[in-house]
């Protein structure tokens, strides 16, 4: 419904793009999932944001 490919959900679900690093959507993905779930944008982000310069 979202109109992405079922690999890229997955890796949604499990919040990583490769073992170790974050996954990064883009906006219109996001969106798109949000038409798809019938949810805002703000249930689909953490409520705290994680520390993304860990590992640098």
């Amino acid at each position: 419904m979202a109109g992405i490919a079922s690999y890229t959900y997955q890796k949604f679900e499990k919040g990583e793009a490769r073992p170790g690093s974050p996954m990064n959507p883009r906006l219109t993905t996001l969106l798109a999932l949000c038409q798809a779930l019938d949810v805002s944008v703000a249930e689909l982000l953490p409520d705290r944001v994680p520390d993304l310069t860990h590992g640098r």
